[in-house]
């Protein structure tokens, strides 16, 4: 028989990092990202989080409270399109 070889996804658009709020799901992680929004009429800057479903590939296997280093590549599922590329830091505890 024979064995399906996974080719390496390429990665293109999107770079940031982001913290791991669920890693529940199999080969899957939730990752949250907080930006600041400046609002031109109040003159502040305002917090928005987004959530984002990733790829998580078992070489890298990232848990709860890490954080990551995430890449936007072609649509794995209805949900991902990114892919967990490093960890950057782990949870203290």
């Amino acid at each position: 028989m024979s064995e399906k070889k996974d080719k390496p996804l390429s990665i293109r658009g999107n770079v940031f990092t982001g913290k791991v709020v669920s890693a529940k799901a199999n080969k899957t992680v939730t990752i949250e990202r907080t930006l600041t929004q400046f609002n031109a009429k109040y003159e502040r800057y305002k917090k928005i989080k987004s959530k984002i479903a990733a790829h998580n590939p078992p070489e890298i296997n990232a848990k709860e409270g890490d954080t990551v280093k995430v890449g936007e590549t072609r649509k794995i599922s209805k949900t991902k399109s990114f892919i967990v590329l490093e960890k950057i830091g782990e949870e203290k505890k």
